[in-house]
């Protein structure tokens, strides 16, 4: 297993926090349907439906180094912006209120610290020393918990754009698998084959 590798536990321990501090929590059906709209949206070349050209790059950047690119693809590769974006529709306008300011903050940190009016334009050092000291708030709960979703969601939704996130799991995902399977189990096992 190579070092990018996300062990099952460490996975699992990470999505627990992220739902426990986050703002947002979805429902299954809440995230195929965002992975579904994002997937249209992203094949069309869409513009984003709810963040500006400035939020997306700023959410993206933070979805960049939540899940980095490294040997292996990462959340921008996945596509996760676009979840993001179709996620933070109208019905969680006060969600999306505490995202803007906690993005509002970051931002003043990277003008305050590194006189950068943008977190996307910083170094990914500069980026991972502000996410660091915004790791306890729940703008950065809610940041891990979107990531974690958008980047391993169905792809055939949307997210995990080209199973990137199965990927670095190491979930072997067939489109088919071999019998015995369904409501004929028994007379497989009958026939003995």
């Amino acid at each position: 297993m190579g070092k990018d590798f996300i062990t099952r536990r460490a996975f699992l321990g990470s999505v627990k926090s992220s739902v426990g501090k986050s703002i947002i929590v979805l429902s299954s059906s809440a995230i195929v349907a965002a992975c579904r709209d994002s997937k249209f949206a992203r094949a069309a070349g869409e513009a984003f439906v709810n963040l500006n050209e400035t939020e997306a790059s700023e959410f993206d950047a933070i979805a960049g180094r939540i899940l980095p690119s490294t040997t292996s693809p990462g959340a921008k590769e996945a596509g996760v912006v676009y979840f993001i974006d179709n996620v933070l529709d109208d019905s969680r306008s006060a969600e999306f209120d505490v995202l803007k300011k906690g993005l509002q903050e970051l931002r003043a940190s990277a003008s305050q610290k590194f006189n950068s009016p943008n977190f996307f334009s910083l170094n990914e050092a500069q980026q991972d020393s502000l996410l660091r000291q915004a790791e306890s708030t729940a703008f950065f709960s809610t940041m891990r918990y979107l990531v974690i979703a958008g980047m391993f969601a169905l792809p055939e939704y949307g997210g995990n754009k080209d199973s990137v996130g199965y990927d670095l799991m190491g979930f072997d995902d067939r489109h088919s698998w071999l019998s015995p399977y369904g409501y004929y189990d028994a007379d497989y096992l009958e026939k003995g084959e």
